[in-house]
């Protein structure tokens, strides 16, 4: 069974990932028909709606994602925060804040991905 695609929502989509950066590191197992779903539903819906920005959106996500302990997307995401101009400091900030109500364990994780991601991103922008 394949997904409705709405070509609105599917633009609005492509767009915020094409901010965030995220096709480089998108997982490549991902069917075609959860790859649209994915653009159409989480970017063209609910990153394209009004009263938050980008990157407030982004910050909100990367909060959840270090409270679940999400490491793979994680990746994808410091990766897009800092693609839309997020410093270092402020993600830093935010992990510390969610150490305080998700644990410290969560927060450690987090901030060895992030320290990975930024030397990763570093070393492409160097070349």
């Amino acid at each position: 069974m394949s997904y409705d695609i709405d070509d609105e929502k599917m633009a609005a989509g492509a767009a915020i990932v094409e901010k965030l950066g995220l096709l480089s590191k998108a997982n490549p197992a991902l069917s075609d028909d959860f790859r649209a779903h994915t653009l159409q539903t989480v970017f063209g819906t609910i990153w394209a709606r009004d009263g938050l920005d980008l990157k407030q959106r982004s910050l909100i996500t990367l909060t959840t994602l270090i409270a679940l302990n999400r490491e793979h997307e994680l990746v994808l995401h410091f990766r897009g925060a800092r693609n839309l101009g997020i410093e270092r400091a402020t993600i830093e900030e935010v992990i510390l804040h969610v150490a305080h109500y998700a644990g410290w364990p969560v927060a450690v994780t987090a901030s060895s991905i992030l320290e990975d991601v930024w030397k990763e991103m570093d070393e492409e922008m160097s070349k």
